[in-house]
């Protein structure tokens, strides 16, 4: 098979930014470091950090790299892993580096929210790719031209990406599947006590009953109808229409089983989103509050401030005082 046909092409090589989930790294070179048990032609692989350092991951565990960005690599796949607010490690001799890259016909890819990275450097234009669900409000804010989804992972031609966690797993398998077939990548998962390769078209959320205990089916078709409004919110009218009941009905239904109105679960859902963004991402307060569906920056900082206790300013200050606080730790 030629090395242009191979969906990880080698060598690969992991670039490691601060703070990135260990889950997603483990979940995409076990599967490679299981295959070569068996394959002649081994996929040889790397990490690399920005400066050729240990870098700390989520919990602050200092992981070993093999080498930096600098080093002469001739890679035929990169994989960016990183997690909470990766554009803060951008610069511009990333950007060169990774076009570098792409010039020479490196494979690019991004685990977790390794795309953010990607897409501020221009590599992603025409492809379809994905990214953990916390933080796909933001990348579409951002990047409203990147054709981005809810998946477990994307493999579009020359770019690959996953939603991070375990779906680095299922990516790595299919991967597997296409440089060396099914059977091959059906011995690697069964070693990972993984019993079914999941698709990549595969939603990342659990379904609404298991995340929420509701379970009455009208209920929940209006749960995740109001989950999917990405910022928008629903009418009771519009709400009870789609879901095919009277207004009256659904009141009663959230009110017996969700303990708020439909409004007030729309506001709590609209501000966890705000929160998870403020933690996770570099968007300004302002361009949080319009994805979010607030109409003012100042009524986002009363309703949040009467929610959580304390204002947006404050939860990202408290997200950037703990990244500082890894940072100096480095």
């Amino acid at each position: 098979m030629s090395a242009q046909a191979l969906a990880l092409r080698g060598p690969i090589g992991f670039l490691l930014l601060p703070q990135f989930t260990l889950i997603a790294l483990s979940s995409a070179i076990e599967p490679l470091r299981i295959a070569n048990r068996y394959l002649p032609d081994k996929y040889r692989f790397r990490l690399l950090s920005l400066d050729g350092k240990p870098v700390p991951d989520g919990n602050g565990i200092s992981i070993q790299v093999d080498g930096s960005i600098d080093d002469d690599l001739a890679l035929g796949t990169l994989f960016l892993v990183s997690d909470i607010r990766p554009e803060r490690f951008y610069s511009l001799r990333l950007r060169r580096w990774l076009h570098q890259l792409e010039r020479a016909g490196c494979v690019l890819g991004g685990l977790d929210t390794g795309c953010f990275l990607l897409a501020r450097a221009g590599l992603l234009g025409h492809h379809r790719v994905t990214l953990h669900w916390e933080v796909i409000d933001a990348f579409r804010e951002r990047y409203p031209d990147i054709d981005v989804h809810a998946t477990l992972f994307e493999i579009d031609r020359d770019r690959l990406s996953s939603a991070g966690g375990s779906a680095s797993l299922d990516m790595m398998l299919h991967a597997i599947a296409i440089d060396h077939g099914i059977t091959m990548a059906n011995r690697v998962a069964e070693h990972c006590l993984h019993r079914s390769i999941r698709d990549g078209e595969t939603g990342q959320r659990m379904p609404v009953p298991m995340r929420t205990g509701a379970h009455h089916p009208t209920l929940v078709k209006a749960l995740g109808l109001i989950e999917a409004q990405q910022g928008n919110t629903l009418s009771v009218p519009d709400l009870a229409r789609a879901v095919g009941i009277s207004e009256r009905q659904l009141l009663r239904l959230f009110k017996r089983h969700v303990g708020h109105s439909p409004s007030g679960y729309q506001l709590r859902h609209r501000l966890n989103q705000a929160r998870a963004l403020l933690l996770q991402t570099d968007l300004s307060i302002t361009e949080i509050a319009e994805a979010c569906g607030f109409q003012s920056l100042s009524h986002f900082s009363t309703v949040y401030r009467q929610h959580f206790g304390h204002t947006p300013s404050h939860t990202r200050g408290r997200s950037m005082a703990s990244h500082l606080v890894l940072d100096a730790h480095r």
